[in-house]
């Protein structure tokens, strides 16, 4: 009979600084498993376990409305659809990417950066995606034929490229930049490792907490973790705060009927659920304020991840009702996006993106790094 044998679990001082998690105390998994358990670890309770099903449940519902749209959709004519494609495919991509992130994170120090590279690139294409459907079918009347229109996907894609950057360098800071510059901490790792040998059993994961701490560099986010935090909200927020810009406008400052349709009660709602996300991502609360008490269930980021998707959703119903509502008026009115503009859009910000996802990447390679203990399998 096949059975399966379940990665082993371990307790915070049993890990790498850099898999700390604020106030999670317990239920980590091993700092170098092997994709098997990675996948494994879906079907026990770990700190993470919620994280990846709270988005990876959400995928299959956005796919299937993904669908369901396509299917009632004449892709190759109806051009008004377009953005709301665009839109419909980067809302499936981010929760499958960070579901995927948060499975394999814990593979190596090195692909843990790398995974939330990924997931940071995903959130920000979605972010480019949102903003391809507020053009189209949420700006309000007064703005439709103005300045700000006509720049606003321009600076959506910019904003998309510098995001991903900065939430990248949020991680490693000027260690990326400065990769080659540790070659003498590799020579002072080489030669610690013989001076420790003999305290074998003060080890975490094949090296002594205070010689590793001592001879390898340090990451920004390990040294200026409030910094961080704040680099990676701002790169999330400036974004979301200029693509929001017609949505807040129709709330608080256009009177017009456009404003009283029904769309207006989801985007109040979606902006209520995204200020709640953005509060449990800041604040990691509950589990700061009773460190081992909500380490499987509970803690910061599943709810963060259940506000994200929940404003997706409503944010979702929002562009639907928009773009079914206001359809006559706005083909009356406004032009629409051609596909040679959303195609380049769309390919320059992959191109910048993957750019910068890779050059980081590449930095981690060029950055000594003890050896662990054998993968866990």
């Amino acid at each position: 009979m096949l059975s399966l044998k379940l990665p082993r679990l371990v307790s915070i001082d049993q890990m790498p600084q850099v898999f700390h998690e604020q106030g999670i105390l317990f239920g980590y998994r091993h700092p170098q498993s092997s994709a098997t358990a990675c996948v494994l670890s879906l079907f026990q309770m770990t700190n993470e376990t919620l994280n990846i099903w709270t988005h990876l449940l959400p995928f299959w519902f956005f796919m299937w409305r993904f669908v369901t749209i396509l299917y009632v959709t004449d892709v190759q004519n109806d051009s008004y659809s377009w953005p709301l494609l665009v839109y419909m495919s980067t809302s499936c991509v981010y929760p499958l990417v960070s579901s995927c992130a948060h499975t394999f994170s814990s593979m190596s120090k090195n692909v843990r950066h790398i995974c939330y590279f990924l997931d940071y690139g995903a959130v920000n294409l979605f972010s480019l995606g949102s903003a391809f459907a507020y053009s189209a079918y949420a700006f309000p009347d007064t703005l439709v034929c103005t300045t700000f229109r006509d720049f606003y996907m321009t600076l959506a894609v910019l904003n998309t490229i510098i995001s991903t950057g900065l939430s990248c360098y949020s991680r490693l800071g000027f260690a990326a930049g400065e990769a080659d510059s540790f070659a003498p901490g590799e020579a002072l790792y080489q030669a610690g490792r013989n001076v420790v040998s003999s305290h074998r059993k003060s080890m975490v994961w094949g090296w002594p907490s205070p010689a590793r701490d001592s001879f390898l560099p340090v990451f920004l986010e390990l040294q200026r973790p409030r910094l961080c935090k704040m680099l990676r909200v701002l790169a999330f927020a400036y974004p979301y705060t200029w693509d929001s810009l017609p949505i807040f406008y129709r709330l608080f400052l256009f009177p017009g009927e456009n404003a009283q349709n029904e769309a207006t009660v989801y985007h109040q709602k979606h902006m209520a659920m995204t200020l709640l996300a953005s509060f449990f991502y800041s604040a990691h609360l509950p589990e700061r304020l009773a460190p081992g008490c909500f380490d499987y269930i509970g803690h910061s980021h599943q709810l963060f991840h259940v506000c994200v998707i929940l404003a997706t959703h409503m944010q979702m119903e929002a562009i639907l009702l928009d773009k079914n509502l206001r359809k006559e008026w706005i083909l009356a009115n406004s032009r629409t996006l051609s596909f040679p503009q959303i195609a380049g859009a769309i390919l320059l910000c992959l191109i910048f993106s993957l750019s910068n996802i890779i050059y980081f990447s590449a930095a981690l390679y060029r950055i000594p790094e003890p050896e662990l203990h054998k993968k866990e399998t």
